[in-house]
């Protein structure tokens, strides 16, 4: 289902704002993932945006754990088998899919 708010009559539409906000969040990721911005700098931003949407709060204790194994991996210059990067991504994509299911509902 596929919500629709229009400003003129009710004013700015938290879902519009949660979805941009959303969507800021999927591109710096996919920036991550290309290698073009680092996951410090992904870190930093999503602990600062997922708590501004309008999530159930398992989302924010989903998306904070996935955040603290990132930031722990970043202290390694390789892969390791408890911090693959490429894996938390992945991780933090399908958070990113699921919270756009979640507030599209």
């Amino acid at each position: 289902m596929i919500v629709v708010c229009n400003p003129t009559f009710f004013g700015a539409c938290p879902l519009n704002t949660a979805l941009t906000t959303l969507l800021h969040m999927t591109e710096t990721l996919l920036a991550c993932e290309r290698g073009e911005q680092a996951p410090q700098q992904l870190t930093r931003q999503w602990r600062q945006q997922v708590s501004a949407l309008p999530l159930p709060a398992r989302y924010g204790e989903v998306a904070a754990q996935l955040l603290d194994r990132l930031d722990a991996g970043a202290l390694f210059s390789e892969e390791s088998c408890s911090f693959s990067q490429k894996e938390l991504l992945a991780s933090l994509r399908l958070w990113a899919d699921k919270a756009r299911e979640q507030l599209n509902s």
